[in-house]
């Protein structure tokens, strides 16, 4: 058994590459062999989003904290709250991200496919954030 405190886990800014805006990446757990699931905590400041992305064996988001927005690809933007749980289902194109007025902190498990638990794409452009 092992015990990570509180505390103890250095939050990091999320890559430009990977984030528009202020975004906080926490690491939670790694993956454990032979456990294939790691997870984070991820907070958004308002107006901040992941870039588009997809999971090799989907996505669980937990909503901690906040308002925020997902949206899958072809799909209309949704409106995601505390205490909302998000199932991304592997390979569906995704974002998501704090609303504009609203910071957003959700937990964020996914499990590792041959060495990669996520495949990052193009970044999310304001008007698509901004859609409606």
């Amino acid at each position: 058994m092992t015990i990570t405190r509180s505390g103890s886990r250095m939050p990091s800014r999320g890559s430009e590459a990977n984030f528009t805006g202020n975004v906080s990446v926490e690491p939670l757990f790694p993956v454990n062999s032979p456990s294939r699931t790691s997870g984070g905590s991820v907070t958004f400041e308002p107006g901040a989003r992941s870039a588009w992305h997809t999971h090799p064996l989907g996505q669980t988001l937990i909503v901690t904290v906040g308002t925020g927005w997902v949206q899958q690809e072809g799909g209309e933007k949704q409106e995601i709250r505390q205490g909302d749980v998000v199932w991304t289902p592997p390979g569906v194109k995704h974002w998501h991200g704090a609303t504009t007025t609203s910071r957003l902190t959700h937990i964020a498990i996914q499990e590792t496919l041959d060495g990669k638990n996520v495949e990052w794409m193009e970044k999310v452009s304001d008007e698509q954030y901004n859609d409606r």
